[in-house]
């Protein structure tokens, strides 16, 4: 008889496999799996070095990096209130709503409380974002190289994938005529990262503008995912992709993660974009997504009015400033090394290296060019693999200085030692 438990059939009263379901079989988070990977031994000597990471995006792994102490102090406020222990509404606090709104809300793109749905992290609005606007059979159109966790995402739902160009020789721009080549009736939505990970690239508002006109040609709404909005370097201007339209739909993601140094903290939230009622539907969508935990962490979102009001205007610069100090270490200490090309980072927490491979003697790709690293001379890296973009890497620019040096040491020690 067939089983109607997800149990495989076997003999009655015994146990056999319980199945995991669909979608968790279709779960899959590149990077996550690449840093499970044991390091296989090697021929060559293995390093007995300390360990640099330089793999991911987490700014407070090595404690040089650490939040405002208005931060903390506005949690410790919310949580000593005992107003906060309660259930949230499933969308957000409203306060919380009120204060992301009146910090994002610009004339040519204006926000109120109701435009604003929390999230549990960034990660918590890519997944609902993604899960209103797709269903399963339809295809997104996906940045390449981009962000693993929206593949992940769609994958998991049974979303067809279409990855778009992005090209290295013009910082990281779309390949506009390749995003619309991919474009059928089937698709239901585009996403871009902007500032990127793993880029580190910072698009124009022409370039922005260029993006617009392609949704706008197809009726395609815009997913925006905006984390890292204003952490660019100098010479660069952040531009809300939001405040170019006044017809695209557009969803723009945002969180405390990044430019507040919290990620564990996991607040996000979606901007609902949309002039012309177009999202009357997502919005209900959204409401109902969001049901499905019931709200983010509720001190935390109450303490987003403090944080925005409170922290001092001197922050942002400071830490930029700081981030593009490291930045230019790595990109100055990198371009000695043989085999490698650095393209310039404009903002963000990445670096993306080009890898020459037919430079080196022994290595086939730049997966082996991360496991080599990683056993001869213990510096952790991520491939291009994990964002679909083979024969590069990706390095965090967040460790101390000193740890910047080492690792670039290492590594330039290493390409020469198997360059050609």
């Amino acid at each position: 008889m067939p089983s109607t438990n997800g149990i495989s059939n076997v003999p009655s009263g015994s146990w056999g496999t319980v199945l995991s379901s669909d979608v968790s079989r279709r779960t899959f988070n590149p990077i996550r799996d690449v840093l499970s990977r044991p390091v296989k031994p090697l021929s060559t000597p293995q390093s007995t070095k300390d360990l640099i990471s330089l793999s991911i995006g987490d700014p407070t792994v090595f404690g040089n990096f650490k939040t405002h102490p208005v931060v903390v102090e506005a949690v410790e406020e919310a949580v000593r209130s005992y107003g906060f222990n309660g259930y949230p509404p499933s969308v957000g606090v409203p306060q919380a709503r009120e204060a992301v709104a009146k910090k994002y809300s610009h004339p040519d793109a204006p926000l109120t409380a109701n435009d604003v749905v929390m999230a549990s992290g960034c990660s918590g609005a890519v997944e609902m974002a993604i899960g209103v606007l797709c269903s399963e059979g339809q295809n997104i159109l996906l940045p390449r190289p981009g962000f693993c966790l929206y593949n992940t995402v769609a994958g998991s739902r049974n979303i067809e994938t279409r990855l778009y160009n992005l090209v290295a020789e013009k910082n990281w721009e779309v390949d506009i005529e390749h995003m619309e080549s991919l474009i059928d009736s089937n698709t239901a939505a585009i996403l871009i990262n902007n500032p990127s990970n793993p880029c580190g690239s910072n698009f124009t508002k022409a370039h922005l503008r260029a993006i617009l006109a392609v949704c706008d040609r197809h009726k395609i709404p815009l997913i925006s995912d905006e984390i890292y909005a204003d952490m660019v370097f100098s010479g660069q201007v952040f531009t809300p992709t939001a405040t170019l339209t006044s017809t695209v739909p557009i969803l723009t993601l945002g969180g405390l993660a990044k430019q507040w140094l919290i990620p564990g903290w996991r607040i996000g939230w979606i901007l609902v974009n949309d002039r012309n009622n177009a999202f009357a539907q997502v919005r209900q969508g959204l409401f109902a997504l969001s049901t499905l935990i019931n709200g983010p962490c509720a001190p935390i979102q109450a303490a987003i009015p403090r944080i925005f009001d409170d922290v001092p205007e001197s922050y942002l610069p400071a830490l930029n400033k700081q981030l593009e100090a490291h930045a230019r270490i790595l990109e100055s200490e990198l371009g000695k090394a043989p085999g490698i090309e650095v393209i310039s980072p404009q903002g963000a927490m990445y670096v993306m290296v080009k890898l020459d491979l037919q430079a080196f003697v022994d290595i086939a790709d730049d997966a082996d060019f991360c496991h080599k690293l990683k056993w001869e001379e213990n510096v952790e890296i991520l491939p291009g693999e994990c964002f679909a973009y083979p024969g590069t890497v990706r390095l965090v620019i967040t460790p101390p200085k000193d740890k910047l040096h080492s690792a670039t040491e290492r590594i330039a020690a290493f390409c020469r030692r198997h360059h050609i």
